[in-house]
């Protein structure tokens, strides 16, 4: 088994919360979180030298004919304009589209564009996360309404046979340490309710014991009880 994990995410991914997570399940295996580029996490994984990867969608799948690529969603992200402070739109909370289309929004790798939104050369889109990793002084970030959306991945590549690559898939999609992949969880609750609670489990309602014992001592079901002196009357023939 190998002694040491290797997670490649890019700008604006926080594996923190999840790296505590490892910790205490798998606190023999290290953790090892490599920020970079989008390009530079998927070149990591086709390699080998990452085992899991944190990337926005779409990634190209292809490693090779045998190995392809998979990725499951974890969460959504909103986009954000990023403006100069004096800018106009640094005075609202939200934008729409509509009301960027006159303005010069800088393309490419957003840590760039963030330096130059910052010179007032225009302004920059980009994932909301991302501008809160980027953000300095100068500029601010403003969410648009109607804006494009980010998908953040786990990445890998398929068909790894590595138990340390469904553990940590199982700890970014919430999964408890006792629980896997096709169990349910609540199984095991539903299961400790019902012996907590003999009546629910049956469906049928419990006998009272001092009936059974009246039962137990007349099999018959019905108590004679003796006559009265005097009350008795012969059958005459």
């Amino acid at each position: 088994m190998p002694s040491s994990f290797t997670v490649a995410f890019v700008l604006g991914a926080t594996p923190g919360k999840w790296a505590r997570v490892w910790h205490e399940r798998l606190a023999d295996v290290a953790l090892n979180l490599v920020p970079c580029e989008q390009d530079d996490a998927m070149e990591m994984l086709r390699s080998g030298t990452a085992d899991v990867a944190l990337v926005r969608l779409p990634i190209d799948r292809a490693v090779d004919s045998d190995r392809p690529l998979a990725a499951i969603p974890l969460y959504t992200e909103r986009a954000v304009v990023v403006v100069p402070k004096d800018h106009a739109i640094a005075k609202t909370d939200s934008v729409h589209l509509n009301e960027l289309a006159t303005e010069n929004q800088i393309p490419g790798e957003w840590r760039a564009a963030t330096e130059l939104v910052a010179t007032n050369v225009g302004v920059a889109v980009m994932p909301q996360s991302v501008a809160r990793a980027l953000m300095r002084r100068d500029v601010s970030a403003h969410l648009i309404d109607d804006g494009p959306e980010w998908q953040v991945a786990v990445a890998w590549r398929d068909g790894s046979v590595d138990p340390h690559v469904e553990e940590f898939i199982g700890i970014v999609r919430g999964r408890t340490a006792r629980s896997s992949r096709g169990t349910a969880v609540g199984s095991e609750s539903d299961g400790a309710a019902a012996e907590s609670n003999p009546t629910k489990k049956s469906g049928k309602k419990q006998p009272d014991p001092k009936r059974s014992a009246a039962r137990q001592q007349h099999p018959q079901g019905k108590v004679r009880r003796p006559a009265r002196p005097g009350k008795h009357k012969p059958k005459w023939r």
